[in-house]
Parts: C-alpha cells; structure tokens; sequence
C-alpha cells in the first residue's frame, strides 16, 4: 500500500511538472507570436512610409520640372531681376543675392557684362544685353 501511494506520488509529481513544461512552452509560443505580430504590423507600416516617401519625392520632381518650365518660358518675354541675376552669376559675374532687386551690385555686374560684350555699359538689360545674357540663364544653378 505504501509503495502505491509513493508511486502514485511520483507519477502525480512527473504529470504536474511536464504540465507546467507544457504550460510554459505555450506561453513562449504565444510571446513569439505576439513579436511576429509586432514585425509585421512594422513591415507593413514601413512599406507605407516608403510609399509615402517615394509619392513625395515624384511630386518634388514635377514641382522642380514645372520651376525650369516656368524659367525657360519667363525668359522668351522681359527677362526678371532674378533671371538676369542667375545668367549673370552663371556667365561668372558677381551681381550678389541672388534675390529679385536690381541693386549696384547686380547694375556694376550688367555693366561689366556689357563691357565684355563691347555693349553700352548703362546697366541696363535691353534687348542687346539680353540676348547675349540669357544663354547663360540655362546653365543649372542653384536659386535659393
């Protein structure tokens, strides 16, 4: 009778403690498909993030085509401050800020254009002056 119940005992110990392996295993299980969980969710988030990046990047791109577009189509009418200012700094003459004002700065850099291209130095961008100064508006320089 004794020898039942000890191994009773025993066999009652071992079932208790593989229950608790079991119960254990289940709940790791359970963590790492809880982190599966996670990775995903952050996949699937980061794949949106890329999306959105790249959207941002092609809408960048036709805005930066549109300023060129806009640029080269300004540049067959009355050219602006700006525009003579780029063509200027373009053709390696200093007119300053590149800012939209016609300030000394950018009428001494027309007129020193104009005297390498044996112009009137008036410091004026007539049709002239113009003309020989708008090929460098094309160069690729950075407006800020």
């Amino acid at each position: 009778m004794v020898k039942n119940v000890v191994v009773f005992i025993v066999i009652g110990f071992f079932a208790f403690s593989l229950s608790g392996c079991a119960t254990a295993r289940k709940q790791k299980e359970l963590e790492i498909q809880g982190l599966r969980n996670q990775i995903s969710v952050l996949e699937t988030q980061l794949q949106s993030k890329d999306e959105e990046i790249n959207a941002l990047r092609e809408t960048i791109k036709a805005e930066e085509e549109k300023k060129v577009k806009i640029v080269i189509g300004e540049a067959k009418s009355r050219p602006s401050a700006k525009q003579i200012q780029i063509a200027l700094k373009n053709a390696g003459y200093e007119p300053g800020a590149i800012d939209g004002k016609m300030g000394k700065q950018t009428r001494d850099a027309i007129k020193a254009f104009q005297r390498a291209n044996n112009l009137s130095a008036d410091g004026k961008v007539g049709r002239k002056t113009w003309g020989l100064l708008k090929v460098h508006l094309y160069k690729k320089e950075k407006i800020k």
